[in-house]
Parts: structure tokens; sequence; C-alpha cells
């Protein structure tokens, strides 16, 4: 069932905030359901749409290959990659986790988070989400979020 309430992007915080979901997440590759919880968290982060995180138990063993990629987020801490294998399907650099998360973010160690674009589908209650535009933000957009959002063509100035 589809939240009817509209969120805008612009009415999250900065500092980003951890929620609770609740909903079901479900992550698609190769044609396979790798992963699929009622206890994913979202990030929500002005002009960004919601990222989800799913905790690493609820992800099929296999799938998550460890990658030497890392980045940094200001509010996160230091972020890893894995690659994500399924169904004959390779896709580098396709999910990321915090191995120690800021103070503030904890609650999303050992939960990781998939790029929506570079899966066959992710869902959200059954609702077949939309890639945040641009190939560094892994945000997921379902039909109750409202943008511009950040990534878009024309908005790489904020």
């Amino acid at each position: 069932m589809q939240n009817s309430v509209k969120e805008s992007v612009w009415s999250y915080p900065r500092p980003p905030r951890v929620e609770e979901s609740g909903r079901t997440v479900r992550v698609v590759l190769g044609g396979e359901v790798i992963a699929e919880t009622r206890r994913s968290k979202r990030v929500v982060e002005t002009s960004h749409p919601p990222v989800y995180y799913v905790p690493i138990e609820d992800v099929r063993p296999g799938v998550l290959v460890p990658s030497e990629r890392t980045s940094f987020c200001e509010f996160k801490g230091g972020a890893r990659y894995y690659d994500v294998q399924a169904g004959g399907r390779i896709e580098k650099d396709a999910a990321w986790y915090y191995p120690r998360p800021s103070p503030s973010f904890e609650a999303i160690a050992d939960y990781v988070a998939f790029y929506p674009g570079r899966m066959d589908e992710c869902s959200v209650d059954g609702e077949r989400v939309k890639p945040q535009a641009g190939g560094f933000y892994g945000g997921w957009i379902t039909s109750e979020i409202e943008g511009p959002f950040k990534g878009e063509p024309g908005k790489s100035g904020w």
C-alpha cells in the first residue's frame, strides 16, 4: 500500500536524520531477489530522496563482494563499497555501508544501501522506485516524494 502523504525533500533536515522505516523494501538483481526486509532504516537529508538501508542479515548470502572503493560523508563518516552479484550479473561498487558510522548515525551500522539505478528493481511496499539522478547519489524516489532533487540536470550547483 502506498503512502498518501506527500513529502518534500526540502522539509528534510540538514544534517541528515536516520528513521525507522517498517515498510517492505525489496532489491532485485539478475532476476533474483537479493534483499527483502521490513526492518530497513532510511536516511533523509535536505534536497535528497531518502536512502534505504537494509540490515545485512536480510541480504542473501554471497551477493555482496567487498570492493576497494571508499568514500567519506561529512555526516556519516567513512563508507566502504560492495560489488553486487546475482543471476549472472555483477554490478561494481553498487552497494555501500558504514563500518564505523559517526555517533549520530550508529543506527545504520550493520546495514547496507543499494544504488537503485544499478539494480533490476528496488521497491518500497511494492512500488518500484525511480533512482535519484546522477551516478553519485543513491536516493529512492517513490510517488509520495516531491522534489526538485539534488542531482537532476541543471541542479548541480546546490
